[in-house]
């Protein structure tokens, strides 16, 4: 029996490819923000990038942009209705991201639920925010997780975070804005294992390049524990990856060029 089951996974070829082409391009998005003219500038990136992520994974929540803000202007105040509640919901943990990502690194548990209570606030009574459905199996499998996610593994953080995501969209452990605590704990994967140490990239947002339809497919694909499944799941993550990656480079682009007309 393996004792790295994720390490398995990142080695099957469609998996091991598709994690490589998302890697450089990430690696080509952090070599952009070495450039003369981002130097002290890279926070701005990492804002324009959350803000860009926090309306994507609003959207994916919502399954339409329809009376969000523009991505260059998210943020409060937001509309006192079910969508301007989930963009809020999106808008708090993008400005906690930082904060959540140095808990989940030691108590991932403890993270998820905080990020759930930054996440429904609003949509699910006080006493509801950042506890699991009572459902049998679900605080097991949230344990599992948890487990997964501090064990040592020689998988690349992208197939963890495409796991992590995966387990916690299938799960819904919380029943109200799971995929926007699923979607962040992507953003915190990434963060902690060195990958995207900044936040630079907009994964939600290659998730949304790819469609609705392909995200849920994909997401079956995985909920059916088959080796097919589980490669597919982590493909369309890693190509979601590597989108995000392209879209951080676009947004360090707009950074740079601010910084040469100042």
């Amino acid at each position: 029996m393996t004792t790295d089951p994720l390490a398995d996974v990142a080695a099957l070829p469609e998996v091991f490819d598709a994690v490589e082409a998302a890697r450089g391009s990430v690696d080509a998005l952090l070599r952009d923000l070495r450039a003369p003219e981002l130097r002290g500038r890279v926070a701005g990136v990492t804002a324009a990038a959350l803000r860009a992520s926090a309306r994507a994974s609003a959207t994916l929540e919502l399954g339409s942009d329809i009376g969000l803000p523009a991505a260059d202007a998210f943020g409060p105040p937001f509309a006192d209705d079910d969508t301007g509640r989930t963009a809020a919901g999106a808008w708090r943990l993008s400005v906690q991201l930082g904060a959540l990502a140095a808990t989940f690194e030691r108590a991932p548990g403890q993270a998820l639920a905080r990020a759930h209570a930054l996440a429904a606030a609003g949509l699910v009574d006080a006493d509801a925010l950042g506890r699991p459905r009572s459902e049998p199996g679900v605080a097991d499998r949230l344990r599992g997780l948890s487990e997964v996610v501090t064990a040592r593994t020689d998988a690349p953080a992208a197939v963890v975070a495409a796991v992590v995501h995966g387990e916690l969209l299938s799960l819904r452990p919380f029943g109200t804005g799971d995929g926007l605590v699923a979607r962040a704990a992507v953003r915190m994967v990434l963060m902690t294992r060195g990958l995207d140490p900044q936040a630079v990239t907009v994964p939600e947002a290659g998730h949304l390049a790819q469609g609705s339809a392909a995200y849920a497919a994909a997401l079956a694909a995985y909920a059916s524990g088959t080796r097919e499944g589980v490669a597919k799941w982590v493909v369309h993550c890693a190509t979601a990856l590597a989108v995000g990656a392209r879209d951080g480079r676009a947004l360090a682009a707009v950074v740079a060029a601010s910084s040469r007309s100042a």
